[in-house]
């Protein structure tokens, strides 16, 4: 695999990891460095990048970052009791033009995919997602994105690129790819009443930022569903990260943003994972050690990821049907892990999205909402969203 456009990890790094136990995770993962060049990846499950792009940040002023602070504290953790292999590939600099680095990114994480390897993206700003999205042109049909934000980041799509804009160009650019968009802890007052009102025009899901605090297990079915998962360090609250990257007093804590990334690596069908707006300073150990904890449970999920979708052997699952407003409801519990599915039935009449999500995940909330005849809304949503 030709990734001759990644620079290998700096020597800053590779010398700290000399001083780290036997046992720390920075041992135990494959390595991108000058003097051994780029690891063989033919066991990899995982692969790491950098990005050190952030000219689209709407408040970039030409400053320059690196990762080497976050690769210091991610090394120095442990790893739990894994089989998964892990490689660090180095960093992707910026490239002449911002569509340079995006092309190069779009690149490395298509040859990922094809491969099987799940690329964890470190960036730089958020619009990069837009790249990750674009390299699932020639892996898969339909992609679902779920975005961690206090933000929609919908923006208006005629304007230029930006990090507060790029989910407006996903929406809109050719190939049309993306069926569903879900932003995960998204404050109120952060976003426009217009953008509220085109997210539920369009079927997508929205998660306040008070909802997924009072019960942070209505994220996993979400996350049990999405391709792409994005975060935005800013929708983590200012207590919890270092001088720079502060932005809010509200937001989500380091256990319940660490908690998202463990649902994102347990789901199946997440094949990439990204880390955004890291915001570099004389300070940021804080937001280092956070984001390298959000790896570690990452990488935790990924290592305990079980197979219970299979639905052909019904030994493996239990099967409900419940009746709301004369319609019949379908709903799937695994045998294996207790995780549940609900059943969306195909509309002939019109052209189907759906072939791939026949089953939607869900909770046993929604079964036993059902048992009192009130409608899922994720299986609503999913509805008209194939009625479009």
């Amino acid at each position: 695999m030709d990734f001759n456009f990644l620079s290998p990890v700096s020597d800053t790094v590779l010398a700290h990891n000399q001083l780290l136990p036997n046992q720390a995770l920075g041992k135990k993962i494959k390595i991108h460095s000058a003097q051994n060049g780029l690891p063989d990846l033919d066991d990899v499950q995982i692969a790491i990048i950098g990005v050190l792009e952030n000219r689209n940040d709407l408040n970039y002023i030409g400053e320059e970052f690196q990762l080497d602070t976050i690769r210091k504290a991610f090394y120095a953790l442990y790893p739990g009791s894994w089989n998964t292999s892990v490689a660090d590939l180095g960093d992707l600099h910026k490239g002449e033009t911002v569509e340079d680095t995006y092309f190069a990114l779009k690149t490395a994480v298509s040859l990922l995919l094809k491969k099987s390897i799940i690329p964890i993206i470190l960036g730089g700003s958020q619009d990069l997602t837009y790249a990750n999205y674009r390299a699932y042109d020639v892996v898969t049909p339909m992609v679902n994105i779920v975005n961690i934000d206090s933000r929609f980041d919908l923006g208006d799509s005629n304007r230029p690129i930006k990090n507060t804009s790029f989910v407006g160009k996903i929406i809109l650019d050719q190939p049309y790819n993306l069926f569903n968009y879900a932003t995960i802890g998204y404050q109120t007052y952060f976003n426009a009443q217009e953008e509220i009102d085109l997210m539920d025009s369009l079927y997508f899901e929205s998660y306040r930022l008070g909802e997924v605090s009072k019960d942070i297990t209505i994220v996993e079915p979400v996350l049990r569903d999405a391709n792409i998962v994005s975060v935005d360090l800013s929708s983590v609250k200012s207590a919890e990260v270092s001088l720079n990257q502060k932005f809010s007093p509200n937001g989500l804590t380091g256990k319940e943003i660490c908690a998202i990334a463990r649902y994102a690596g347990i789901s199946n069908k997440v094949s990439s994972f990204g880390i955004y707006e890291y915001k570099a300073s004389k300070d940021d150990d804080i937001t280092a050690m956070l984001i390298g904890q959000m790896l570690w449970y990452f990488i935790e999920g990924v290592n305990f990821r079980v197979q219970d979708d299979d639905f052909s052997d019904d030994k493996t699952y239990q099967k409900f049907i419940t009746l709301v407003d004369d319609q019949e409801l379908i709903f799937y519990k695994s045998n294996k892990t207790g995780r549940w599915w609900i059943e969306i039935p195909f509309l002939s009449e019109v052209d189907n999205k759906l072939k791939r999500h026949t089953l939607l995940p869900c909770m046993h909330q929604d079964y036993l909402d059902a048992c009192k005849n009130k409608v899922p809304e994720r299986w609503y949503k999913a509805i008209q969203k194939n009625s479009l």
